[in-house]
């Protein structure tokens, strides 16, 4: 015979009290392990619903975090004050010149020529992040031209005189502080530093014909050396390193338009009054930079269609009937003489001008007088040849005292 005990088990009838009291204890007791479980199953779904929760809080907070990152690089392209202020603002980058520094070292999704500006900049603290800039390059053991190498492509060097002399001082400070002893002064490796981009531009820049010699570049360093000379085997191994493999310039965007060393001057579009037989305007892309004017069809144009430098020319406004705002190139005292300057032809042939002046119009009147401005400034100057001679003097100086 069977007895139903509570809970649905049928228990014999035949058991002792015993037997029925140890039944019923492992019942009991099953009932409470499967209570466990359940109690166990619910408190890991919640932890599970929980981390679920949180990793989507994270990603969300990634994400924004991200996208501000973005716009913050975006914000440094075309303001680079306005872009790290927003990144302090918004806590993704500490008010510290070292944080800076490291975000601009770094890079990423950075316009070059945008961390040069910065760079460049007199401010104090710009001056200090610049410091620290350059402690984040090593360059142990390089050769000068190595490590020019190595700190131009980090940013795109600025084109005002005032900026490159704090940055090419910073780098001859860093370069001396990691190879003692090659040069008596940062004065030298300031001025060969100098000596070596210029190189670098008359070997490389086809606009230039007569190139230097070895022999010119050793007698162009004569007395740098806190009044001493340079070995000649360390001057003949740099100009040999320049000659075989020019700097690379980090380009933005990947459109370079310039062949030499500096940003524009000035860049814009202009109207140009084309030669042959019958006068037409064209309109051409302007860049003025390196002491010389060179124009292209289109902006994404990787050669331009016309050279024209600048040495000995001289600009004047002038009226036209069918155009305002016109300037010319010309050569003073000379009408008659043909302007020494190239372009491409159609059928890619680079061949000879044959303008005795250059005829531009402007958009506006404010335009040309700016490029007047900057046309005059480039014929009479360049920073270059003026910061060397102010510091090879300043060396002369410092030796005789």
């Amino acid at each position: 015979m069977v007895l139903q005990a509570t809970g649905g088990y049928d228990v014999p009838s035949d058991l002792t009290a015993e037997e029925r009291q140890e039944l019923e204890n492992i019942r009991r007791r099953k009932q409470e392990l499967l209570a466990d479980i359940q109690r166990l199953k619910d408190e890991i779904a919640e932890v599970a619903n929980e981390i679920e929760n949180l990793g989507s809080t994270e990603e969300r907070k990634n994400m924004q975090r991200n996208k501000q990152v973005a716009m913050g690089r975006k914000k440094f392209n075309m303001d680079p004050k306005k872009g790290i202020q927003f990144l302090i603002e918004n806590d993704l980058l500490k008010n510290t010149c070292e944080d800076i520094a490291q975000f601009l070292y770094k890079g990423e999704g950075l316009n070059k020529t945008a961390i040069g500006d910065y760079l460049g900049e007199r401010d104090e603290f710009n001056i200090q992040v610049l410091h620290a800039f350059v402690e984040l390059h090593e360059f142990t053991d390089l050769n000068l031209v190595q490590a020019l190498r190595q700190f131009l492509w980090s940013f795109r060097l600025p084109g005002e005189a005032q900026k490159i002399d704090r940055m090419m001082e910073a780098f001859a400070q860093r370069y001396c502080q990691c190879n003692h002893g090659v040069f008596q002064s940062t004065d030298t490796c300031y001025v060969l530093s100098f000596a070596i981009i210029m190189l670098n531009t008359s070997l490389h820049n086809p606009n230039v014909k007569d190139k230097p010699t070895v022999e010119r570049f050793i007698a162009m360093n004569r007395g740098i050396n806190d009044g001493g000379d340079l070995p000649e085997e360390l001057l003949r191994n740099l100009y040999e390193s320049i000659k075989n493999e020019p700097f690379k310039i980090p380009e933005d965007d990947g459109n370079d338009l310039t062949h030499t060393f500096f940003n524009p001057d000035r860049e814009g579009w202009l109207l140009k009054l084309a030669g042959g037989r019958v006068k037409t305007w064209k309109r051409r892309w302007f860049i003025l930079t390196d002491n010389c004017l060179y124009y292209f069809e289109y902006t994404t144009d990787k050669e331009p269609r016309g050279i024209i430098p600048l040495e000995n020319l001289s600009i004047r406004e002038v009226e036209d009937s069918k155009k305002p705002n016109c300037f010319e190139l010309y050569i003073p005292d000379n009408k008659d003489q043909v302007i020494k300057a190239c372009k491409t032809e159609a059928d890619g042939r680079v061949v000879e001008g044959n303008h005795t002046v250059y005829r531009i119009s402007a958009p506006a009147p404010e335009e040309k007088e700016e490029w007047i401005k900057c046309i005059k400034a480039a014929i009479s100057r360049d920073p270059f040849y003026e910061m060397l001679a102010a510091r090879k003097k300043k060396v002369s100086s410092t030796k005789r005292h």
